[in-house]
């Protein structure tokens, strides 16, 4: 006879033997270690970036280099607030029972962080390149930039869940 579901933590017997709330604390400090990786990253990026503007050379940018700048801050921007986002989310809703939730949301927030931070680093490494290198070299070499940001951030996990015990992963 299995135990209840209760002791099963809801994980249908694989897994941590956790409750739903044990479950939604591991992963939110988990979440909070990943964020602080991240965000230390972003706003540093994000702070190189606001300086840019102020430097001597950024009147000799062409036109379109400068259009790559303000898009580049813009979406630095967006990536820090979607990943300073489930903090103020965390904090708004403590003590309201709403724990799990929280989580999800604050995961959710961090993947789009996540997907806004690789087109934050493609965006600013396109601008550098171009100055850099004056030539389409800069194209080819952001474009395979961006498949190794792909395939460490997106396609590496998506593989590993794909393999693992066939697919049950927690959610």
């Amino acid at each position: 006879m299995s135990p209840p579901e209760e002791e099963q933590g809801q994980d249908r017997g694989w897994g941590r033997r956790e409750t739903e709330e044990e479950r939604a604390d591991r992963r939110w400090t988990d979440l909070l270690q990943e964020l602080r990786v991240a965000q230390t990253g972003v706003q540093i990026l994000f702070g190189f970036l606001l300086a840019v503007v102020f430097q001597p050379r950024f009147t000799d940018l062409s036109d379109t280099d400068r259009t790559i700048y303000v898009v580049t801050v813009m979406f630095g921007s967006a990536t820090a607030g979607a990943l300073i986002g489930p903090v103020s989310y965390h904090r708004l809703l403590t003590g309201r029972r709403m724990k799990p939730r929280t989580v999800t949301w604050a995961s959710r927030l961090t993947v789009i962080g996540l997907i806004l931070l690789f087109c934050t680093m493609c965006s600013a490494l396109l601008l550098i390149l171009r100055v850099a290198l004056h030539n389409a070299l800069a194209l080819w070499l952001v474009g395979g930039m961006a498949l190794w940001f792909l395939i460490c951030w997106f396609v590496f996990p998506a593989w590993a869940l794909a393999r693992s015990h066939g697919g049950r992963g927690e959610r």
